[in-house]
C-alpha cells in the first residue's frame, strides 16, 4: 500500500522509516529497545527491553505489578499471549457484598500481576539475547536516576493526591513529599534490586520467592487476600488472536477477557455502511464510526468477560450476519441509543517493534489507572495494578467477581495482516479509549491511506460513559455543531488530550522496510536504523 505523505494535522512530527524500528511513549525506553536491536536482538528482545525500562521511567502508567498482552509475528505465523492475572482465591462475591462497585484502590483491587510472566514467556519463545541483558537499562535508571520527562511529570502531578494515602506510595513516588517536576532526577534503587532478582531467576522470585513473600506479607498487613498460592498458580496463555476482515486485510486482537473484540465488532459493523464514500474527518464519517462503537460497547459491557464465564462465544459476537443486523440499527441521519444485541439470532504503555528479519511485535502492559491500586510493596519498588476494578458486582453477570477469574481488561495490542503477510503492529494506550482508538487508526491507515504519523496526529473522538461523545481539540467547531444536530451529546467539559485520547504507536511494513509514527501527546518517539 502506498501511503500519503501529506501531514494535515499540526503535531510537528514526521513519520520514521528504517529496517529496524522501535516506537513507544518514552525516549529512554525507545533507546533501550534500539540497544537490543543493535546488539543482535530480535524485535521481541527490543520490545521487552523497552517494556522493562518503561516500568522505571514511566511509573505513572505501568510497574512490576502490571498486566500484559502481546501479538507477535515470528516470521511464519501470528501468536497471541494473554498474561493478565486472575483474582485471588478468596475473592468470592461475599467478600464484596457490602459494596456497590469494585474497589479501585488498595489491595482489594489487585489481581495477580502478569507482566513479569509475559517477559519470561515471550523471551523463552522468541528471545535471542540473554534474559538478564534486557534489564540493564532499566536497572541503571532505577539505581542512578533519570530526568523525568514532561508528559510523565505532568500526569504524575495530576494524580499524586489520589494515591498519597495508599500503603507505600508516598515513600516510593513522592520524594520530599511531592511528585518530581519535569527534568528533575528520580531514582528508586529498591526497584533496581527487584529487577535484578527477576532477571537472575527468570521471574521465579516474583511468583514463588522473596518478592512473592514480600507482596503477600504486605497484603496481609493491609487486609488483602493475596497468597503465595495465588501467585504460584499464575499462568500465561498462548491464546492466538481473533481476526476481522476489513477492506482487504485482517485486523487481529487478543480474545476476551480483553476489550479488543470491541474493535473487531465495530469494524465488522462499519464494513456494511459504505464508510469509504466519505472523507476521514467528515461529519458523516465520524457519525458512523461513533454509532458503530456505541453498538460494540453495548455488547462488550453485556457479554465480555473471562471466556470460561461468557454466555456467548467470541465467534458469535463476530458473526457477519449478526454484525450486518447491528449495522442496520444505525440511522445515518440521527444518533441512536443502543442496548446489547442477541448473538444467538444471527495508565498503560504500548510498544511496537520490528526488525530486518521480518519479526513484528505489538506489546502492551498497564497498571490500569495511573499508579493502579496505589499500593507499593516496601523495599521492592513493586507498584501494583488495580485490575480488580474491571470486575462487576452484578449477580449473574459473566464478569461478576469470582475466585480465580480474570476480570474484563482494557489493554489490547493490535495487529493487521494483509495478503497473508504482516502489515501493521499498533496500539493506542488509554483505558476505554483503546478499542475506539484502534478503530480510528485502522480506518485512517488501511481505508484512507494516511501514513502512521498522520493517523496518530489526527484529532480523536471518544464515546464516554452514558453514550455521550468527547471531541479532541482540533476537531472543528462546525463539525461538533453538526454532530450535535444529529443528536450526539457532545461533552461540554473538554478532556485532557495528553491522556484521555490515548497515545498511539504504529509500525507499518513497506516494500523496503518499515514506516512508523509515535503519538505527539506523549513524550516518546519512533527511532530506526
Amino acid at each position: 500500500m502506498n501511503f500519503s505523505f501529506d501531514m494535515p494535522y499540526a503535531s510537528g512530527r514526521s513519520p520514521v522509516m528504517g529496517e529496524n524500528i522501535v516506537a513507544t511513549s518514552q525516549p529512554l525506553a525507545v533507546q533501550a529497545g534500539m540497544d537490543a536491536l543493535r546488539q543482535g536482538g530480535s524485535a521481541l528482545d527490543a520490545a521487552l527491553a523497552a517494556a522493562i525500562t518503561l516500568v522505571v521511567v514511566e511509573p505513572t502508567a505501568n510497574g512490576l505489578g502490571s498486566d500484559a498482552f502481546a501479538i507477535v509475528w515470528d516470521g511464519d505465523q501470528l501468536e497471541g499471549l494473554n498474561a493478565s492475572g486472575r483474582a485471588p482465591a478468596a475473592w468470592t462475591p461475599d467478600r464484596f457484598a457490602n459494596l456497590t462497585t469494585m474497589p479501585n484502590r488498595g489491595w482489594d483491587s489487585v489481581t495477580v500481576p502478569g507482566a513479569v510472566s509475559a517477559w519470561v514467556a515471550l523471551h523463552e519463545r522468541f528471545g535471542r539475547l540473554p534474559f538478564d541483558a534486557l534489564f540493564e537499562r532499566g536497572m541503571y535508571y532505577a539505581t542512578n536516576g533519570y530526568p523525568v520527562s514532561p508528559a510523565v511529570a505532568t500526569h504524575w502531578a495530576r494524580i499524586a493526591d489520589d494515591y498519597r494515602s495508599q500503603p507505600g506510595y508516598a515513600e516510593a513516588f513522592l520524594p520530599g513529599g511531592r511528585p518530581p517536576r519535569p527534568g528533575e532526577t528520580f531514582h528508586l534503587p529498591e526497584l533496581a534490586q527487584s529487577l535484578d532478582q527477576i532477571s537472575r531467576t527468570k521471574g521465579k522470585a516474583f511468583y514463588e520467592g522473596a518478592l512473592a513473600e514480600a507482596m503477600v506479607a504486605h497484603s496481609s498487613a493491609h487486609g488483602g487476600a493475596m497468597t503465595i498460592a495465588d501467585l504460584a498458580a499464575h499462568t500465561t496463555d498462548w491464546c492466538g488472536t481473533l481476526g476481522q476482515d476489513f477492506n482487504g486485510a485482517s485486523v487481529h486482537e487478543i480474545p476476551p477477557n480483553g476489550q479488543g473484540i470491541s474493535t473487531l465488532m465495530a469494524l465488522g459493523i462499519l464494513q456494511h455502511l459504505g464508510l469509504d464514500d466519505s472523507a476521514p474527518d467528515s461529519v458523516a464519517n465520524l457519525h458512523l464510526q461513533i454509532e458503530a462503537m456505541k453498538l460494540a460497547f453495548a455488547d462488550t459491557a453485556a457479554y465480555v468477560a473471562d471466556p470460561t464465564a461468557m454466555d456467548f462465544s467470541s465467534e458469535a459476537l463476530l458473526e457477519d450476519n449478526y454484525l450486518r443486523g447491528r449495522a442496520g440499527l444505525i440511522d445515518p441521519e440521527r444518533a441512536g441509543s443502543f442496548g446489547p444485541g442477541n448473538p444467538m439470532d444471527g495508565g498503560t504503555v504500548y510498544i511496537a517493534t520490528a526488525d530486518a528479519n521480518g519479526m513484528m511485535v505489538s506489546y502492551i502492559q498497564s497498571n490500569y489507572q495511573g499508579f493502579g491500586s496505589g499500593v507499593v510493596v516496601p523495599g521492592t519498588g513493586i507498584s501494583l495494578q488495580d485490575r480488580g476494578a474491571g470486575f462487576t458486582l452484578e449477580p449473574g453477570h459473566p464478569n461478576q467477581v469470582g475466585p480465580g477469574k480474570r476480570p474484563f481488561n482494557t489493554i489490547i495490542p493490535g495487529f493487521v495482516m494483509k495478503d497473508g503477510a504482516p502489515w501493521m503492529s499498533f496500539g493506542v494506550m488509554g483505558g476505554p479509549m483503546q478499542a475506539q482508538g484502534h478503530v480510528q487508526m485502522v480506518l485512517r491507515t488501511l481505508l484512507h491511506g494516511q501514513n502512521p504519523q498522520a493517523a496518530s496526529d489526527a484529532p480523536r473522538w471518544q464515546v464516554v460513559p452514558g453514550g455521550g461523545v468527547a471531541l479532541e481539540a482540533g476537531i472543528p467547531q462546525e463539525t461538533a455543531d453538526a454532530l450535535t444536530r444529529l443528536g450526539h451529546h457532545i461533552s461540554e467539559k473538554p478532556l485532557d488530550a495528553s491522556w484521555a485520547f490515548g497515545g498511539a504507536q504504529l509500525i507499518c511494513r513497506t516494500d523496503t522496510g518499515y514506516i512508523a509514527g509515535s503519538d505527539h501527546r506523549k513524550d516518546g518517539l519512533a527511532a530506526a536504523f
